[in-house]
C-alpha cells in the first residue's frame, strides 16, 4: 500500500535553483518512484503572512502552478492543488489552535527568523503558521513529509499535536514522519557565505532566467584570489560554490569537477557552468512559457486537483467534528 506524502511551496515570487535542487527536483523523483500518493500544494494561505498584495497574488499562484508542471509534476500521478480552495485547512487550523500550548509556538525558531526579515509586519499569522502547516499535513493522513533537517522542528510539532488530539478525542490522525532529503545549500553568487535568495536578484539564478542572463550572472559571480581551480570551501568559498553548482547539475562530485577544470581559467569554467545550467532548464523554460500562455488550463488543473483534495479533507473534517462534538 502506498504511503501518502505531502509538501507545499508558497507563491511569493519566482523560484530559483535553490528551490529546484532543494525541493522541486525531489518532488518529481518521489512522484515518479511510484511509491507514494503525492499531494503537492500551493500554500497560498501561508503566503499571506508576508505578502497581502491582491494585485500580484493571482499571477504568483499561476506562476507557481506553471513551475510545478514545467519541472515534471503530473496531475495524472499527483494531486496538485491550491490550499485556499480546501476549507478544511483553515478549519482544522482553528481546531488545532484550541489544543496548542503557546509555549509550543514560542519556541519555534523560524518565527524569530521571519520576524527579523519582516520587522515592520510581525503579525499573528507569522506566529501561528506552524499550526496551519500541521493542518496541511495531517488532514490527508500523511505518513511522510520530505524535508531538510532545518524543518524537523515542524515535523515534531505535527507529531505532538496529532498525538495530543488522538489522546483526548480518540484515534484520528496519523503522526507523520520526516523523509529526510539531501538538500544542498545553494549559496548566493554574490556572497558564498549567504544562502541564495530572491531578495538579492543578482546573486540568484531563477528557473526561468534566459541563457543570456544566466551567463551574465555567473560571469559576475564572486570567485577568489588566485587562478587555480580547486575545491576548497574554506580558502576559496566563491569558486567552491560554483563548483558545487556544476556538480549538482551534472550528478558529479565537486572534487572531480575541480580536477576536470584544473588547467582552465575561471572564465572558461564559468562559461561551461552557464551552459550546463541553461541547458538543464531549456525544456523547462519552453514548457513554462506554453503553460503561462493558457492560464485557463492552469486554473482548470488546479481546480481539478483542489476538488480531489477537498473530497479527502471533507471526510476527515467530518470525523474531526464528530470527535469534538460539533456534529449534531
Amino acid at each position: 500500500m502506498k504511503q501518502t506524502l505531502f509538501s507545499g511551496i508558497q507563491p511569493t515570487g519566482k523560484l530559483h535553483i535553490g528551490n529546484y535542487l532543494g525541493a522541486l527536483k525531489n518532488f518529481v523523483d518521489l512522484q515518479n518512484s511510484g511509491g507514494y500518493n503525492c499531494y503537492f500544494c500551493i500554500v497560498d494561505l501561508h503566503s499571506l503572512s508576508g505578502d497581502l498584495d491582491p494585485k500580484t497574488k493571482p499571477m504568483q499562484i499561476l506562476d507557481l502552478a506553471a513551475d510545478f508542471l514545467a519541472v515534471g509534476l503530473d496531475p495524472k500521478k499527483s494531486i496538485i492543488f491550491q490550499q485556499s480552495q480546501v476549507p478544511g485547512h483553515s478549519e482544522l487550523t482553528w481546531i488545532l489552535n484550541s489544543i496548542t500550548p503557546m509555549g509550543e509556538l514560542e519556541r519555534m525558531t523560524q518565527f524569530k527568523d521571519k520576524s527579523e526579515r519582516q520587522a515592520t509586519n510581525i503579525n499573528v499569522g507569522l506566529f501561528d503558521y506552524p499550526v496551519l502547516m500541521v493542518a496541511d499535513v495531517i488532514l490527508y493522513d500523511t505518513r511522510v513529509v520530505p524535508v531538510g533537517d532545518d524543518q524537523l522542528q515542524h515535523i515534531e510539532l505535527m507529531r505532538t499535536l496529532s498525538r495530543k488530539f488522538n489522546t483526548r478525542f480518540g484515534q484520528t490522525f496519523i503522526e507523520p514522519k520526516a523523509l529526510l532529503t539531501k538538500t544542498p545549500r545553494v549559496m548566493s553568487l554574490k556572497d558564498p557565505h549567504k544562502k541564495m535568495s530572491k531578495s538579492v536578484p543578482d546573486g540568484c539564478l531563477f528557473l526561468d532566467d534566459s541563457p543570456e542572463i544566466i551567463k551574465s550572472k555567473i560571469a559576475r559571480a564572486m570567485t577568489d584570489s588566485g587562478s587555480e581551480i580547486v575545491y576548497d570551501p574554506e580558502r576559496k568559498p566563491g569558486l567552491s560554490n560554483l563548483i558545487e553548482l556544476y556538480a549538482a547539475f551534472t550528478d558529479d562530485d565537486p572534487k572531480s569537477v575541480a580536477k576536470k577544470f584544473a588547467d582552465q581559467q575561471y572564465s572558461i569554467f564559468k562559461n561551461k557552468l552557464a551552459e550546463v545550467v541553461a541547458e538543464h532548464f531549456a525544456e523547462f523554460r519552453t514548457r513554462k512559457e506554453e503553460l503561462l500562455s493558457d492560464p485557463a488550463k492552469l486554473i482548470k488543473i488546479l481546480d481539478a486537483g483542489s476538488k480531489k483534495a477537498n473530497a479527502v479533507a471533507e471526510e476527515k473534517m467530518a470525523d474531526v467534528k464528530k470527535k469534538i462534538g460539533l456534529a449534531l
